[in-house]
């Protein structure tokens, strides 16, 4: 079973430069607020995250650009969680929501760090093992 969501963006106009096109680095706002979707859906969002005293910061990211996206376009964002035994890896795919034209194709690696300590974990803590497996038990399958 995989956990996966979808979210759906619309082109802002501060994201765009003055030919109409979103600048390359914004896709990585578009990243996030589908990974806080996915994260949402497990129970286990940035907030629990740091009340369970772990943050996940960003240890890697890759994008593949494979068409422009313009001003007030509409754009899925699917996420699939990929890996979280030892980090929180993620897929992502971009397609244009009327057509389903492929957009983009990304992935993210998140890896815990330790709180109270500020040192960084090369396994998952068990509060991120259990949320998943809570879901994914629970029936669970988008």
């Amino acid at each position: 079973m995989t956990i996966e969501t979808e979210i759906e963006i619309k082109a802002p106009f501060y994201d765009v430069d003055s030919m109409g096109i979103v600048f390359h680095g914004n896709y990585v706002k578009y990243l996030e607020d589908a990974r806080c979707a996915l994260l949402e859906k497990i129970g286990y969002d940035y907030v629990d995250m740091m009340d369970s005293g772990y943050a996940w910061p960003v240890v890697g990211i890759s994008i593949k650009y494979i068409s422009p996206v313009r001003f007030k376009q509409a754009v899925k964002v699917r996420v699939t969680l990929v890996e979280y035994e030892n980090c929180i890896r993620m897929k992502y795919v971009l397609t244009d929501a009327g057509t389903g034209k492929k957009i983009a194709k990304a992935e993210t690696t998140q890896m815990a760090i330790d709180l109270k300590t500020m040192e960084a974990l090369y396994f998952s803590p068990q509060v991120l093992l259990d949320k998943v497996r809570g879901y994914l038990e629970g029936g669970h399958n988008a």
